[in-house]
């Protein structure tokens, strides 16, 4: 497992995994940029750098501080994270009608925070996998929802299920 690793204890260990956070980030930012979503690629690169750096911080101290703060840091940034994707969530009114927005958003900058987190602990190959995943249940699956919206509920896309249709 050691050959995966990204080393955390010289400076160009450190450029790389940062590196790999804002890529990685990036990518799911672009996604979402593209759809012309509120939460999009500078967020999204910044909540991912942001988790790396947070994650970074106990490797570099080490010892058993180092590994008993890991734990504690990553509770922080998904808790921090599920307040950031709050404000992404949306409740829109019509009349009687109430439609709930932003959901993808705000589970994706959750993905991208853990993908930050997987960046910063020098895992690439995990990083890369779970980041072209993300990108196939945006899309892909996007298009799925939108077949099936498309059969079951008409041509409004209108379904229902509180999904940001993006």
């Amino acid at each position: 497992m050691k050959e995966f690793l990204i080393a955390p204890n010289d400076g160009w260990g450190i450029i790389v995994r940062l590196s790999l956070a804002l890529f990685l980030g990036g990518v799911i930012g672009w996604n979402r940029q593209k759809l012309r979503q509120a939460a999009g690629l500078r967020t999204h690169m910044l909540v991912s750098l942001g988790a790396a750096i947070f994650v970074l911080l106990p490797l570099q101290i080490g010892g058993s501080a180092g590994l008993d703060g890991m734990g504690r840091v990553v509770q922080g940034v998904a808790t921090g994270v599920g307040f950031l994707g709050a404000g992404e969530i949306l409740q829109v009114r019509r009349g009687q009608t109430a439609r709930v927005t932003g959901l993808a958003s705000a589970a994706s900058l959750w993905v991208t925070a853990a993908l930050g987190m997987v960046a910063g602990c020098g895992l690439w190959m995990l990083g890369l996998m779970a980041a072209g995943l993300t990108l196939l249940t945006l899309g892909g699956m996007k298009w799925l929802e939108d077949i099936s919206s498309d059969t079951f509920y008409g041509n409004d896309g209108n379904d229902g299920n509180g999904d940001d249709r993006s």
